[in-house]
């Protein structure tokens, strides 16, 4: 019984060593680091929506273009930012856009690329009726 458990326990080994003697390294250079954008919904202020827009960029990319357009194209707002971490909070004023989609662009201005992301906000009332079982 002990031997079987000892060649159960060395063949999990020679597996796990050959999965891992299999993985393709991977070397991190400049061109391949990309800069990372979080845009995080925060919660609302006097019942307007507060966005917070991050920016970590590991790489040799050092300036940024923000831009905020409605559904419709129209610039709303446009900063260009000269830092490797950018961390900014947006108050959108809902009284003027509406219900309008919001799109958040952040471009690289080096790299030219470009990570959008889409704020569409859908008011809804939710009702629940819960049933649960009581036992006597």
């Amino acid at each position: 019984m002990k031997t079987v458990i000892n060649y159960r326990n060395l063949a999990i080994a020679f597996v796990t060593m050959f999965t891992l003697a299999m993985t393709p390294a991977t070397h991190a250079t400049d061109d391949k680091i990309t800069h990372t954008v979080e845009l995080k919904f925060l919660g609302n202020f006097r019942s307007h929506p507060v966005f917070e827009l991050s920016i970590t960029n590991p790489g040799t990319e050092k300036e940024f273009v923000i831009n905020i357009r409605d559904e419709y194209g129209n610039s709303l707002y446009t900063e260009v930012i000269s830092s490797s971490v950018i961390s900014k909070k947006f108050l959108l004023n809902t009284d003027e856009i509406g219900d309008d989609h919001i799109r958040f662009e952040v471009t690289g201005r080096k790299s030219n690329k470009t990570v959008v992301y889409e704020v569409n906000q859908n008011t809804r009332s939710v009702e629940e009726t819960l049933v649960t079982k009581v036992n006597n």
